[in-house]
C-alpha cells in the first residue's frame, strides 16, 4: 500500500453503463474526489470483416466514452491536485497479432484524450496520464496460458507483468511524486512496444 495516497477519495471504474451517475454518486457520499483511474474495458477481438458494428459501438461505449464521461464528471467535484488515470493498452503501439484493430483503435483514442485533457486541465493543477500495461498475469490472461510464450518472445523483459507492477505505475501517477507528470504515457509492458 502507498501511504502517499493515504486519505485520499479515488474511484476506479470498471464499467461502461451510468459512469457519470458512479462518480457524482461517489463525490457526494465521500465529500470530494481527488483521483479517478478510468480502469473500464472492452476487450473485443476479431478480424475486420466479421466485426458487427454493434461490437464497434460496444467497444468504444466502454473504452472511449466511459472514460472521456467519467472525466468529465470527476472534474466537477476535483480540486488542485487532482489525478486522472486513463488506463489504455500496449496494442495502442503495437498490435503483434492479427484482429486486435477494434480493440487497439479504441485503446489509441486514450492518448488523444489524455493529452488534451492534461493541456485542459493543467491550469487547474490536475493531471492527466495514461498507463499502457502489456500482458499482465490475471485469470483471464494468465502467465501460463496457451499463448503466453510466444507473447513472451515480444517483450525484451520476457515474461508477464504482475498487477502490482501495473498498480505501482498507477500509484506513482496520482500520488504526491506524479505532480509535475502530464499528458504522459507510460508504458508498463516489459518492453513489448521498443
Amino acid at each position: 500500500m502507498n501511504n502517499a495516497l493515504d486519505g485520499k477519495v479515488a474511484l476506479v471504474t470498471g464499467g461502461g453503463r451510468g459512469i457519470g451517475a458512479a462518480v457524482d454518486r461517489a463525490a457526494g457520499e465521500l465529500g470530494r474526489l481527488d483521483i479517478l483511474v478510468n480502469n473500464a474495458g472492452a476487450f473485443l477481438l476479431g478480424q475486420l470483416e466479421q466485426l458487427s458494428l454493434d461490437e464497434f459501438e460496444q467497444t468504444v461505449a466502454v473504452n472511449v466514452r466511459a472514460p472521456f464521461v467519467a472525466s468529465q464528471a470527476a472534474v466537477r467535484h476535483m480540486s488542485a491536485g487532482g489525478r486522472i488515470v486513463n488506463i489504455g493498452s500496449n496494442t495502442a503501439e503495437r498490435a503483434v497479432f492479427p484482429g486486435f484493430s477494434l480493440y487497439a483503435m479504441s485503446k489509441t483514442a486514450l492518448i488523444g484524450l489524455t493529452k488534451a485533457l492534461g493541456r485542459e486541465l493543467g491550469g487547474r493543477a490536475i493531471t492527466v496520464n495514461l498507463v499502457n500495461p502489456g500482458a499482465t498475469d490475471t485469470e483471464l490472461n494468465p502467465a501460463d496460458g496457451p499463448n503466453a510464450d510466444t507473447i513472451n518472445g515480444f517483450t525484451a523483459l520476457g515474461h508477464y507483468a504482475q498487477p502490482a507492477d501495473v498498480a505501482a505505475a498507477v500509484a506513482f501517477l496520482a500520488g504526491p511524486d506524479g505532480r509535475y507528470v502530464t499528458g504522459a504515457t507510460v508504458n508498463v509492458d516489459g518492453g513489448f512496444t521498443i
